[in-house]
C-alpha cells in the first residue's frame, strides 16, 4: 500500500450496557505528515539495502545474536537495570555474575527468553490476550516488584502524570486493542502498527509491573510478524535507551495532545530509521573486515571506525572527536586493536591510528 494513501479504518462503537463500564472500540487517531512520510520512505530504502546485503552473508547468526543482546540490555536498562552490555553477553552465554543482584540477572535472562519466544512465534497470524499474558509471565518470572505475574493487575496504578484505566477495564481494553491490531493493523506499514501497539499498551498499563518491557517486546513482535525484520537484526530499543528522557516525553506528549498519535509515530519512525542506519553501518564494517564478529561494538567504537575511514588520527584527535579523556580513548581503542580492526603506526608521540 502506498504510504500516501494511509488512512484510519473502523468506527467508534460505544457499548451501552447498564451497570457495565462503557468501552469504545479502539480507533487510533493520527495524521500522516510530510515528515512522517519522508521517514517511511527512507526506512523502506534502508530496509531494501539491508535485506539485499543480508541474504547472502554467512554472519547473520552473529549479528542476530548481537541484536538480541542489545535489545535485552536496552529494554531492561530503560527500566533501571544496571548491568552492562558486556555483562548481558556473559549471562547469555551461560556465565554467572556473582556480584549482580538476582533480580537484575533475572530481568535480563527473562528478556532474552521473551525474545526467543517472539522469534519462535514470528509467523503468528494474530496476537491474542493469552499471548500477552504468556509474554508477561516470561518477562516477570522472579523479576517484578509487584505481582501478579502473567495476569492482569487487580489494583490501580499510577505512572508519573498518567493515571491508567481502572483494573476492571483492563481486560476489555487489551482485547479491544488486539482486535484493532488483528483486524485493521495488517493494512498499515509495520512501523505504524508497531508504534500504535506500543503506545496504546503503555497507556492501558495492564500489569502491576513490567509494562514497559512487555510493551517493547510486543512492538518488536509486530515488526517480526509483518516481516519487517526478517533476520531479527534490528534493535530499536537501543535507540530508545540512548535518549530515555525523549522516549518518555514522546509518550507523555500523546496524552497531553488528547491521544493524537502523530508526534509519537514520528518519534518511533525516527528511532527505526536510526536503527536501520546503524545496522547498515555495522553490515558495512563486517563486510570490510571479512565478517569478523568477535566483539560487540559500542556506539563510540562504531563512530571511531566511521571517522577513521576518512584518514588516520592521533590519540589527541580521537579524544577530541569522541569527547573522551586520553584514558577513555585508549579503552575504546584496545578491543579494536586486539581484533585487528585498526592499527597504530608511528612513534610514541607521533603515532596515529588507522583502519587495517
Amino acid at each position: 500500500m502506498s504510504y500516501s494513501r494511509l488512512y484510519l479504518a473502523g468506527n467508534s462503537l460505544p457499548l451501552k450496557l447498564p451497570g457495565v463500564i462503557q468501552l469504545m472500540k479502539y480507533v487510533p487517531h493520527y495524521t500522516v505528515t510530510a515528515r512522517l512520510l519522508r521517514m517511511l520512505e527512507s526506512i523502506t530504502a534502508l530496509k531494501t539495502k539491508i535485506d539485499a546485503s543480508a541474504v547472502s552473508v554467512a554472519w547473520i547468526p552473529a549479528i542476530r545474536e548481537e541484536s538480541s543482546l542489545r535489545t535485552a540490555h536496552s529494554s531492561t536498562a530503560i527500566e533501571g537495570n544496571p548491568l552492562t552490555l558486556k555483562e548481558v553477553k556473559i549471562l547469555s552465554q551461560g556465565g554467572r555474575l556473582p556480584q549482580a543482584k538476582p533480580k537484575h540477572t533475572n530481568e535480563v535472562l527473562n528478556y532474552l527468553a521473551a525474545l526467543r519466544y517472539i522469534e519462535q512465534h514470528s509467523g503468528a497470524k494474530k496476537i491474542t490476550a493469552k499471548d500477552v499474558l504468556r509474554l508477561h509471565g516470561i518477562i516477570g518470572r522472579n523479576a517484578l516488584d509487584r505481582e501478579p505475574v502473567g495476569a492482569y493487575r487487580p489494583y490501580q496504578v499510577y505512572v508519573g502524570n498518567h493515571t491508567p484505566p481502572i483494573a476492571l477495564a483492563v481486560p476489555g481494553l487489551v482485547s479491544d486493542l488486539l482486535d484493532w491490531l488483528n483486524r485493521a493493523g495488517p493494512d498499515l506499514p509495520a512501523v505504524i502498527s508497531s508504534a500504535i501497539l506500543h503506545y496504546r499498551f503503555e497507556y492501558i498499563h495492564p500489569f502491576g509491573d513490567g509494562n514497559g518491557r512487555v510493551g517493547r517486546a510486543l512492538a518488536t513482535w509486530e515488526l517480526y510478524r509483518k516481516k519487517f525484520d526478517t533476520h531479527h537484526i534490528f534493535a530499536v530499543d537501543e535507540i530508545l535507551r540512548e535518549d530515555r528522557p525523549a522516549y518518555y516525553r514522546a509518550l507523555d506528549t500523546v496524552r497531553r495532545q488528547k491521544e493524537d498519535l502523530t508526534t509519537w509515530l514520528e518519534f518511533m519512525a525516527s528511532a527505526v530509521e536510526k536503527t536501520l542506519e546503524r545496522v547498515w553501518r555495522r553490515i558495512g564494517l563486517l563486510g570490510k573486515h571479512g565478517g569478523r564478529q568477535t566483539l560487540i561494538l559500542t556506539p563510540k567504537q562504531e563512530k571511531l571506525l566511521l571517522i577513521l575511514r576518512e584518514g588516520a588520527l592521533s590519540i589527541s584527535q580521537i579524544q577530541q572527536e569522541l569527547k573522551v579523556t586520553k584514558q577513555g580513548a585508549h579503552f575504546i581503542l584496545k578491543p579494536l586493536l586486539g581484533n585487528k580492526l585498526i592499527k597504530r603506526t608511528g612513534g610514541h608521540k607521533t603515532g596515529k591510528y588507522s583502519l587495517i
